[in-house]
């Protein structure tokens, strides 16, 4: 299972357990992805890490100084993108 942090803005608008779709948005040298309809959003991933689910499960919803943040699980492998 491959998992992706998203940020989100207000609380209580996700929760473990409930079925997300994504949006992916293009960049000039990255993707970014967004949680339908606009509730969380992904920090810039680069093209060979490209998701290809748009399908997913929540599974975490912290809150820290910064803010919302949402960890999200899709049916695919892993990847290490400290290479």
């Amino acid at each position: 299972m491959r998992r992706m942090e998203f940020k989100m803005e207000r609380p209580g608008l996700l929760e473990p357990g409930q079925k997300i779709t994504v949006t992916e948005g293009v960049l000039p040298s990255n993707y970014y992805y967004t949680i339908d309809p606009a509730l969380a959003m992904s920090g810039n991933i680069p093209f060979r890490y490209r998701l290809q689910s748009r399908e997913g499960v929540v599974t975490d919803v912290i809150e820290n100084a910064r803010g919302f943040y949402v960890t999200a699980e899709f049916d695919e492998p892993e990847v290490d993108m400290k290479k």
